[in-house]
């Protein structure tokens, strides 16, 4: 099964696999807990621990991804484009029946990377029960920026990182487009302009001012879109 999703998935369900390890030594880790004397130094651990896990958590559930920088993530990109979802609907893959996926259709108002397009439906691998539940959390109406992957040849696809290349857009109060990812853009611009440098790229003051951005959470969406432009083509 593995071998026709892909390196990418194949990657992916590693690092799921991964998580569940780590889920099986917490749950040893809270049974020693129970044995322990709590103390100052105790609990300041245990608060580590937790900081440590959460920050850590994946927005999109069942998987652990490899931590991509804005760069990577659009250099690994086949297509990205920002629109709004239209239709979510979970299936089984056509050809591979013991593989549940969903179908996304979505209207596409910015072509970033690729082929400019009006419209685009793709099929993504998906393997909670939650995400089965409620379409991989693809809900009717919601505009996106997305960064998808190479389709495979079972025409399956994802965005990079998974969590990472799903980027939710929102207006703040003044009607200002503001963009985040499933980590809370956690990590996004981290070690980016050094990168960039080293190709020889040039930021416009208004992206040397986003990667340099000290703290996670919510982007202008044209900051970000004009810092995608930039990296993409590079390698």
């Amino acid at each position: 099964m593995m071998l026709a999703l892909g390196s990418a998935s194949i990657l992916d369900c590693l690092m799921y696999h991964t998580q569940q390890q780590i889920c099986f030594a917490l749950s040893n880790f809270r049974d020693i807990l129970h044995t322990m004397t709590w103390n100052r130094r105790h609990l300041t651990a245990l608060g580590v621990l937790i900081c440590l896990i959460t920050v850590n958590s994946p927005a999109q559930r069942g998987a652990l991804t490899v931590a991509r920088g804005l760069d990577q993530l659009t250099q690994e990109a086949d297509v990205i484009l920002r629109g709004h979802v239209t239709s979510a609907k979970v299936e089984p893959h056509p050809k591979l029946t013991n593989l549940m996926t969903v179908v996304v259709s979505m209207s596409v108002s910015e072509t970033v990377k690729g082929t400019p397009r009006k419209s685009i439906v793709f099929r993504q691998y998906i393997w909670d029960l939650r995400d089965q539940l409620d379409g991989a959390q693809y809900r009717k109406g919601e505009e996106l920026l997305l960064f998808l992957g190479p389709v495979s040849e079972n025409g399956l696809t994802s965005p990079v990182g998974l969590e990472q290349g799903r980027f939710r857009v929102l207006r703040d109060k003044k009607g200002e487009a503001l963009a985040v990812n499933g980590r809370g853009n956690f990590g996004l611009f981290d070690s980016v302009e050094a990168r960039a440098q080293s190709r020889g790229l040039q930021f416009s003051s208004r992206v040397a001012a986003l990667v340099r951005k000290p703290h996670a959470g919510p982007v202008p969406l044209t900051d970000l879109e004009d810092a995608i432009r930039t990296f993409r083509g590079t390698r």
